[in-house]
């Protein structure tokens, strides 16, 4: 989900709007950073922050 320009995770799958789906691996993230798939899955234009989501994957790395 894109939120001002930023992708926001969404675990719950409860926001509205396109999502893109992502393994809950640091890896995956960088290999799609690389890719430049997001703005492409996202449908938008340009470079997106994905602070929010990397802090995500962290949390979740961390709890596993």
């Amino acid at each position: 989900m894109v939120r001002d320009e930023a992708v926001v995770p969404d675990p719950r799958r409860r926001l509205s709007g396109r999502g893109a789906w992502l393994h809950p691996d640091p890896a995956c993230l960088r290999a799609a950073e690389r890719r430049r798939a997001f703005p492409r899955a996202l449908r938008v234009q340009g470079p997106l922050d994905l602070t929010a989501l990397t802090a995500h994957l962290e949390t979740v790395e961390a709890g596993q």
